[in-house]
């Protein structure tokens, strides 16, 4: 019988009120596609590791650069695969269109006692599941430790301490600045938020309730709109060639990501091996020990799927298997680390900590990961969201508006998407 999509969702997302080698003889074939580094090894490693279920797994491009289009055209032509790789702020999205199916009845106790809290929260809403967390990256201060101990800087421990280090670094390094507010980082900007506080989206009392602009939120546009304002931080987008060249010259001393960053430096500038260290992020207030979350792929059961059970036994073992996470790892994945707490030493034993110096960044992971608050919800439009946040970040550093503008601007912008979905909303 066909999955009912609708449905399905209406009690758990306050929905509307109104490879090249053939299968072998015998096993039941499952379809999967992902934009992820290294997933055809991972993928040998699962059918070779049992003879009941064959994966054929397709590359699609990341979700911005039109995979997550082609997933969607795929579920309304009835041809989507049984397995899909989708980020966490998407995830709603695709769970009110009737993509990704609810998997409550399917995920395994044993699984759900091994992943990290946090984690297996951002994918349920309403007591349903709607996809398994792969990775889940908590945010951290990277900085130049080669610098730092040169002029004699310390680590930040909290955000006006960074204020205060960001004015030293300006006014006695003519050119270089501490750090960089990313105009194409409007989830960068989300975990700030999450750190403070902030709740953008939540689905209390029946409805979706929006307050993009909340208490906690506002506290971080101001604090990043003086960091703007004084001239203590670049500006513009990380993904370019511009930013790559200061980090490259020296000229950026931090970058404020998610774990999976720490990989991503390594590729990025193999030169600075030995100049990088990792520490945790600032705090807001030096009791509150609680950080954002950057980034994270969760893996979702497609709501046509007649192979639910394969699927999802494809999906647990790609979460929970140390030869699943070796393989990803050992076929030139970056460094990430495992929804799965327990596969950590695998990570810790495939990541060559020299270019940190010897640290052990995956230390500082696990001891940070569990201060990531589960009741954070992404919204059922985030991708639209976050570009309207995005274009108006960018006015900003041009000298129109501020960054609590670009927050509103945002809010304003996704109301009428979800209103286009008949969602039931309420504006905080």
């Amino acid at each position: 019988m066909p999955f009912n999509r609708r449905s399905a969702l209406t009690a758990a997302l306050v929905l509307p009120v109104a490879g090249c080698v053939g299968k072998p003889a015998g096993r039941t074939e499952i379809t999967f596609w992902s934009a992820l580094r290294a997933t055809q090894p991972v993928v040998d490693a699962f059918n070779r590791a049992q003879d009941r279920i064959w994966v054929s797994y397709e590359q699609i491009p990341t979700g911005g650069q039109g995979g997550y289009a082609k997933l969607s055209n795929a579920a309304r032509a009835g041809n989507a695969p049984d397995v899909a790789t989708i980020e966490y702020p998407q995830l709603p999205g695709f769970a009110i269109d009737g993509v990704a199916r609810d998997l409550t009845d399917l995920i395994s106790d044993r699984l759900r006692r091994r992943l990290l809290p946090q984690a297996l929260e951002r994918t349920t809403f309403a007591g349903k599941v709607f996809s398994v967390p792969s990775d889940f990256e908590p945010m951290v201060l990277h900085y130049r430790s080669d610098v730092f101990a040169a002029h004699g800087f310390e680590v930040p421990r909290t955000w006006e301490e960074f204020a205060q280090l960001a004015r030293a670094v300006r006014d006695h390094l003519p050119g270089t600045r501490l750090s960089t507010f990313p105009t194409d980082g409007g989830a960068q900007f989300a975990a700030y938020c999450m750190q403070a506080g902030a709740r953008w989206f939540d689905t209390r009392d029946g409805r979706w309730q929006i307050s993009l602009t909340d208490r906690p939120t506002r506290r971080v546009a101001e604090f990043w709109q003086r960091m703007i304002d004084e001239d203590l931080v670049f500006t513009g987008p990380a993904d370019s060639l511009r930013y790559d060249s200061q980090v490259s010259g020296g000229q950026v001393l931090t970058r404020l990501s998610g774990a999976w960053d720490a990989a991503a430096q390594v590729t990025k500038h193999p030169g600075q091996a030995g100049k990088w260290a990792i520490a945790p992020m600032p705090r807001w207030d030096p009791a509150d020990s609680r950080i954002g979350d950057h980034g994270g792929s969760t893996f979702a059961v497609t709501a046509g799927s007649e192979k639910a059970e394969a699927a999802m036994e494809f999906i647990e073992w790609q979460v929970s298997s140390p030869d699943s996470l070796r393989a990803r790892l050992n076929s030139g994945a970056g460094l990430q680390y495992p929804a799965v707490p327990d596969l950590v030493d695998v990570g810790r034993r495939a990541m060559d900590v020299s270019y940190y110096g010897g640290q052990d960044i995956y230390d500082l992971f696990e001891r940070e990961a569990p201060r990531v608050p589960g009741d954070w919800t992404w919204g059922p439009r985030m991708t639209a969201t976050l570009q309207v946040m995005e274009d108006n970040f960018a006015r900003v550093t041009a000298g129109r508006g501020t960054l609590l503008d670009a927050v509103r601007a945002a809010q304003e912008g996704t109301i009428p998407d979800l209103r286009a979905l008949g969602l039931s909303i309420e504006e905080l």
